[in-house]
């Protein structure tokens, strides 16, 4: 029955994806079960997004009651359950203004355009520049494509949005070097994911504030990753006392319900988008801004981001004796739960074996397992990840 349906999918889907030969049926705090009833400790949590674990009765029955009461109206008209997530989301952000979306590649594409719009407010050029970094990822969309700092996913499909220059990640003078009279904005990832775990610094952080501060250029930061608890702040920028003119987010913002949003300062909204600038048919309809109102309700019942301070450091701690004890491991980096190690060779056996193990772990780039558990995990179930890791790294 198995391969019957993998075969069916494999004659319909468009072929993107190289998915993993297991289908999931049904998960419950840190586990999935397969269609065969199997069990696999996940520490991938879809790439980022069930933060909050599968199965928690709070979320599902918050779900559940405003599909019996309303689910969509557009944005013609107002909805209770959006105005509360604005009001939770811009407190936790720390920011003034959102913007619904379906995907964190929507929100970047928000993100972009206020650039412009705020840039073309002030002089009414359309030649403005986007400082973005190397390595980075920000989505498929095209804009977000062209913002995605490496060239194995833009090449295929050039031209891209144009005057995006890119500069190196914690390293201020390449920053320095990219800016002009016609810099608009500086747009990175806190912590850069896809690009292999790679968090940008205290001093990076600020000094890219400065910049922005003293050459009116927007602060960007995307955060869709990174953001949400994983690292144990609400937003990554939060641990270094900085606030971004424009945030993006998205994936554990609804644990499993398709949402983002970009947040922006008030001096920034009342300087760029603008009636019939933006939209979005579905964005901000009741039934997302009932998940991430519930979401950050949650979060602050289950202080999650003092747990993932806790759960964090231990496993940073378990991952450094992995990397002192095989010599095939080279790095290991992060911060919260969001870690990565960076072997002497291709990941992907490593990656298959876990899951024959029975768990699941995810590849940032060809040569890093990143580790992107629940943010509910405990102790235990490091430690279980850990023993299964050892087991497959000793195997292979």
């Amino acid at each position: 029955m198995k391969r019957k349906l993998i075969n069916t999918a494999e004659e319909l889907f468009l072929p993107v994806y190289k998915r993993f030969p297991v289908i999931f049926d049904h998960g419950d705090g840190v586990y999935l079960y397969d269609t065969d009833g199997n069990e696999y400790l996940d520490f991938v949590s879809g790439i980022g997004v069930f933060a909050l674990g599968y199965n928690n009765r709070k979320y599902n029955d918050a779900l559940k009651a405003q599909i019996d009461k309303l689910l969509h109206t557009s944005n013609y008209y107002y909805n209770e359950p959006i105005i509360d997530a604005a009001k939770a989301v811009t407190k936790a952000s720390g920011l003034d203004r959102v913007f619904f979306t379906n995907s964190g590649a929507e929100a970047l594409e928000g993100c972009i355009k206020t650039a412009r719009k705020y840039a073309f407010l002030k002089d009414g050029s359309t030649n403005h520049e986007i400082i973005a970094l190397e390595h980075s990822f920000h989505g498929r969309t095209m804009g977000a494509l062209s913002i995605t700092g490496k060239k194995i996913y833009r090449d295929a499909f050039e031209p891209d949005i144009g005057n995006i220059k890119f500069a190196e990640l914690n390293n201020i003078d390449s920053v320095k070097k990219q800016i002009t009279d016609k810099t608009c904005a500086i747009i990175f990832e806190t912590v850069q994911g896809e690009g292999g775990v790679y968090p940008a610094t205290e001093v990076f952080l600020k000094e890219i504030r400065k910049i922005c501060d003293e050459n009116d250029i927007l602060m960007i930061l995307d955060e869709v990753q990174c953001g949400m608890g994983r690292t144990g702040y609400m937003f990554a920028y939060q641990k270094f006392g900085i606030i971004p003119d424009v945030v993006a987010t998205a994936k554990a913002l609804g644990c499993g319900v398709p949402v983002g949003a970009f947040l922006m300062k008030e001096k920034v909204a009342q300087n760029s988008l603008k009636a019939g600038d933006h939209g979005s048919t579905y964005g901000g309809n009741p039934f997302v801004g009932t998940a991430v109102k519930t979401v950050l309700e949650l979060y602050e019942e289950l202080d999650i981001c003092s747990h993932v301070n806790e759960v964090g450091n231990y496993l940073y701690e378990q991952l450094e004796c992995v990397k002192n004890d095989y010599d095939c491991i080279i790095e290991h980096r992060g911060i919260g739960l969001m870690q990565g190690l960076v072997f002497n060779e291709p990941v992907s056996k490593y990656i298959n074996s876990a899951l024959e193990n029975g768990m699941l772990i995810i590849n940032a780039g060809n040569d890093i397992i990143r580790f992107l558990p629940p943010l509910i995990v405990e102790k235990r179930d490091i430690d279980k990840m850990i023993c299964i890791l050892r087991k497959t790294i000793e195997a292979i």
